[in-house]
């Protein structure tokens, strides 16, 4: 097994044969406005995980259905091609816009995603057709690998009028990333780390959405 850094800095040759996809579909529901651009330590949450994404890939999109908004990140922006589906409906534009393969998929709530463990499940994509962490029972969709040999089977959920990406993995290739795997590159699960409702952010982080950007 190998042996893992904690989030390194030394220089690494960007990922070329997968694409960094980031989620970021707009107003959300729980949180009552676009999470995207709450701040944690005075940076918007997109800001983190773009920074992120764009360390470690040579290309990265966005998937979005509001792209003015997220014009200043200088990055492709693609509204789904199936409005309304949530998550799904962004994978599956993702994966039908991309050229490489396979895509990594990250919501744009997840600030403190490590560089090492997403190198980590790029590097074991095999031939799976998805690459998810688990820790425990709870599987983490948004912070995973899906190959373009998912599209038929999304496809066939969304016309059935199933919008759950989990109800997908019964019916794919798909090689879990374990807790004991996990931890070798983020031992304290911070990748995981999402906001939903305000009351989610860290202590100290503004309770308020700044919208100026």
């Amino acid at each position: 097994m190998p042996v893992a850094n904690s989030d390194t800095r030394q220089i690494k040759t960007p990922i070329s044969d997968v694409t960094g996809v980031i989620l970021a579909g707009g107003k959300s529901s729980r949180y009552g406005t676009n999470k995207a651009f709450v701040e944690i330590n005075g940076t918007r949450l997109i800001d983190s995980v773009a920074s992120v994404m764009c360390a470690l890939f040579k290309r990265v999109i966005l998937i979005t259905n509001c792209p003015r908004e997220y014009s200043y990140l200088h990055l492709p922006a693609h509204e789904d091609l199936i409005q309304g589906l949530g998550p799904i409906g962004g994978i599956y534009t993702g994966l039908e816009t991309i050229q490489d393969d396979a895509g990594f998929f990250i919501a744009c709530d997840m600030p403190f995603a490590s560089q090492d463990l997403i190198r980590y499940i790029v590097s074991v994509k095999g031939k799976f057709d998805a690459i998810v962490p688990k820790v425990d029972w709870k599987m983490e969709p948004l912070h995973a690998l899906y190959r373009k040999t998912c599209l038929p089977v999304l496809m066939r959920l969304i016309s059935s009028g199933s919008y759950q990406i989990l109800e997908s993995f019964h019916r794919l290739n798909v090689r879990f990333i374990d807790e004991t795997e996990i931890r070798m590159y983020d031992p304290q699960l911070r990748s995981f780390f999402n906001v939903n409702r305000p009351d989610e952010l860290p202590d100290g982080a503004p309770r308020v959405n700044p919208w100026s950007h």
